[in-house]
């Protein structure tokens, strides 16, 4: 089942917190890579990001998170996270699905670090285009998708 979450209020974004640091800490692993923005996200920062949040839950279990910013012609991603104990599970695609049908929108942008393969391969899976690769330090670059709706 998905739903909305009110990414306000406390509780709730303490149940993100707890998807979504075990998610980020095996992105970081994969790109060998652990000072990602999303580690260091607390309660607060959280109840003020101003994304709006989607939630899948199994049996009453929270599972995975989608956020996003959305303007009148383009969703901008921002999060789209899964326990890794429901890797594999298809649940990524459930919530990229249900947001792409949810919204009438031009186009879907994200961003992801260009060494997270399984991240580019679902993206590029789902006809998102890679636009550039963006170095951030000697550590770190990023990849820039956009997926195209009309």
């Amino acid at each position: 089942m998905i739903k909305r979450l009110n990414i306000e209020d406390k509780k709730t974004a303490t149940e993100v917190l707890r998807i979504q640091i075990p998610s980020y800490l095996a992105e970081a692993k994969i790109i060998g890579y652990y000072n990602l923005p999303p580690l260091k996200d607390t309660i607060h920062s959280l109840q003020q990001c101003e994304e709006t949040f989607f939630a899948y839950y199994f049996q009453e279990e929270l599972c995975g998170i989608i956020s996003f910013k959305l303007d009148r012609t383009e969703l901008d991603l921002h999060r789209l996270i899964v326990h890794p104990s429901h890797f594999r599970k298809g649940i990524a695609q459930k919530l990229l699905d249900f947001v792409e049908n949810m919204y009438e929108v031009k186009s879907i942008r994200v961003m992801t670090g260009s060494k997270n393969t399984p991240a580019i391969n679902f993206y590029l899976k789902n006809d998102f285009y890679k636009l550039q690769e963006v170095k951030i330090d000697e550590y770190l670059t990023l990849s820039y998708f956009r997926k195209y709706m009309i």
